[in-house]
């Protein structure tokens, strides 16, 4: 039987393949030019895959920065001896602030009363808030205005009270040609009337890294390292592998005659004698009840029909004709031994929303084991 390689007792689990996450650092790393910068998005746990454990990968591929949503995300970094350099892309509450000073943690900043903030704190502790400014060139969601920007920039290069590493912004729509192109323009307006010799300047996430000629001389990788699309449902990355798989052992096996239902409601009637196996993995794990008999797995290297409504806790499948036994493994996502591939992005597909929310979802009670496998 295969390790679980968890001290939790679940005959269900996540694994990560740390081999894919180096292999799509590198291959995106290819691409950039001599000298750009890679800061790598690790932010709600490296989106469900642990950002913990991916760290020491990305590190050792040569990332040079990591990217969270906030404070508590750098924080646990720090406490795991995650040295490099930190940034907090989302807003940061200024009773934080002294935290990230604490933690030598990089904050956003995009108003005056971070400025505030960061001068009253320098003045008690003699201490700098290392910032980067957010600009919103159009995303509409944080950061100073595009109007407003020129010269605030320039009053936080005078500010002897904060250390001034980066300016950025971020694109709401990259294939947009429309939406990207002004969201562009209108940084490089701002950059070209600012002193910047001395700043990470960084607008490029994966979509605009993979896609445009905008890198500056940082881009911010994100879901693009663990494998996964960062364009629209359909069109795929090269050479990129995911990294994420999901797995669960059968639990029970039985057969249930033609007129039968299965799981709430009955969704799944049989028209035949159908052996029905058990997994204990459901919604309140992250696999969406509305996949319900629209999603197949792998057991022994046959593919398997998902049949019921998927419950909170378990999961059916129909395995007619398949030699196996309880114990044996069906692989919901990831390869199989005979390299059939399932994608979580198939169920992005199904579900009309994106890869990103949910690697998200898989993080809530399943254990994940970490491997390095071809």
């Amino acid at each position: 039987m295969q390790n679980r390689g968890s001290n939790k007792h679940r005959d269900g689990w996540v694994e990560i393949n740390l081999e894919h996450l180096e292999h799509n650092i590198k291959t995106v790393k290819s691409i950039l030019p001599q000298g750009v910068r890679t800061l790598a998005v690790v932010k709600a746990d490296a989106y469900g895959h642990g950002s913990v454990m991916c760290a020491p990968t990305l590190i050792a591929c040569g990332v040079d920065m990591f990217g969270v949503a906030s404070i508590d995300e750098g924080v646990e970094l720090r406490e795991n001896k995650i040295n490099i350099p930190v940034l907090v892309l989302g807003t940061v509450p200024i009773w934080s602030f002294e935290t990230a000073i604490k933690n030598n943690i990089a904050i956003s900043i995009f108003n005056k009363e971070h400025l505030y903030v960061a001068k009253d704190l320098y003045e008690r502790t003699g201490k700098k808030l290392h910032v980067h400014i957010k600009i919103d060139t159009g995303m509409n969601r944080i950061g100073v205005r595009c109007e407003n920007a020129i010269e605030f920039i320039k009053e936080v290069q005078g500010a002897d009270y904060v250390s001034l590493d980066g300016v950025f912004t971020h694109f709401a729509d990259v294939e947009n040609k429309d939406i990207y192109e002004a969201q562009l323009s209108n940084f490089k307006n701002i950059i070209n009337n600012i002193n910047s010799s001395n700043l990470i300047i960084h607008c490029a996430n994966s979509p605009a890294t993979i896609d445009k000629d905008c890198y500056f001389n940082m881009v911010r990788l994100g879901i693009v390292l663990y494998g996964l699309t960062p364009f629209g449902q359909g069109r795929k990355v090269d050479d990129i592998k995911q990294v994420i798989a999901l797995k669960g052992r059968i639990t029970n096996i039985h057969e249930i005659k033609e007129g039968e239902g299965v799981s709430y409601g009955h969704t799944f009637k049989a028209n035949k004698t159908v052996k029905v196996a058990t997994i204990p993995i459901g919604y309140a794990d992250g696999v969406a009840r509305s996949l319900s008999n629209k999603i197949s797995g792998s057991l022994n290297d046959h593919k398997v029909n998902q049949i019921g409504n998927i419950t909170m806790d378990q999961m059916m499948f129909d395995i007619t004709g398949v030699d196996a036994e309880i114990g044996d493994i069906i692989t919901l996502l990831g390869k199989d031994e005979k390299g059939n591939f399932y994608s979580i992005d198939e169920w992005a597909q199904i579900l009309n929303t994106i890869n990103y929310e949910l690697t998200c979802r898989l993080k809530v009670r399943l254990p994940r084991i970490y491997t390095r496998e071809e």
